[in-house]
């Protein structure tokens, strides 16, 4: 898989800044929201769950129009896997059940930041599946590299007053550590992750502006864009960048087949939205959901 950041022109200092300061407040955030969306409701199987054997019987007429190609199977058993060296986690499949967006919210005079649940807008091409990776024993824990796959899905989710949150849901370069050696109910595992920006360099905005490619100001507003300070006020619309910032997965097993070298359990996951190309700042997003994975 391609890097997060191929194809990236290289973002400007003040970018850099911006990004950076809410890279470190979404890493605070993540540990909290995680620890509470564990600890509530995503422990359960999703209704009218399917395993992997019963998927792969159906053919594509009977998977066709009805959901199941976005949805991630279910495993049965309580057992322990213990990977060996050279062992990789494949066809990795993960599917968000809940979305949440950061809010700033006013109440008795005062505003404090909240995650309002959100309701998504996509179609049902918003789980990642086919992710692949190697496993590593590091320290006696379990290190997952994440290597390639659809390891990304265009997403958007509306909150209630009806704004549209735009992101890339993602695992891209992720490498989660665990806190043991083997694969048991309980297991968990974390790590970091790169998101690439929403659009690439070849998007063109409504007047044909781009990163790489199109015009590089309004064609239609050139006595703004002239002078010394005409341009500060469409700096940053003219001024594509390809924006890689930082997320955060958590994920807990709670059921492992050793027979079918299957694992299964639930996640959370912290990222920042879309940024516009450099015009706005990035909403941070909550995703929660069930995962599945197979140990070769």
């Amino acid at each position: 898989a391609a890097s997060a950041s191929a194809f990236a022109p290289a973002p400007s200092a003040s970018r850099n800044t911006q990004l950076s300061a809410l890279k470190d407040d979404l890493a605070n955030v993540g540990k909290v929201a995680v620890v509470s969306a564990l600890a509530f409701g995503l422990a359960q199987q999703p209704a009218m769950a399917i395993t992997k054997s019963e998927l792969n019987e159906l053919s594509y007429l009977q998977v066709k129009g009805t959901g199941l190609a976005n949805r991630c199977p279910e495993v049965i058993g309580e057992d322990t896997i213990t990977p060996k060296a050279g062992s990789r986690l494949t066809e990795m499949c993960i599917e968000p059940k809940a979305w949440a967006v950061e809010e700033e919210i006013g109440k008795a005079g005062r505003t404090e930041k909240k995650f309002v649940n959100s309701k998504v807008m996509t179609r049902q091409t918003y789980t990642l599946d086919g992710v692949e990776g190697d496993l590593s024993i590091q320290g006696g824990n379990i290190v997952f590299s994440e290597k390639e796959g659809i390891d990304y899905a265009a997403t958007t989710v509306q909150l209630p007053g009806g704004e549209r949150v735009p992101f890339l849901f993602t695992v891209k370069e992720l490498v989660a550590t665990g806190n043991g050696g083997a694969f048991k109910p309980g297991f968990q595992m974390g790590g970091d992750f790169a998101t690439p920006s929403y659009r690439t360099g070849l998007f063109l905005d409504p007047k044909g502006r781009g990163g790489t490619t199109g015009y590089d100001m309004a064609v239609g507003l050139p006595g703004l864009q002239s002078g010394e300070e005409g341009d500060d006020e469409l700096f940053k619309e003219n001024n594509k960048t390809f924006d890689v910032t930082t997320g955060r997965i958590e994920m807990e097993v709670n059921k492992v087949n050793a027979g079918e070298s299957e694992i299964g359990g639930v996640f959370v996951a912290t990222q920042l939205g879309d940024t516009d190309m450099g015009s706005k700042i990035p909403r941070k997003i909550l995703s929660k959901g069930i995962f599945y994975a197979r140990v070769e």
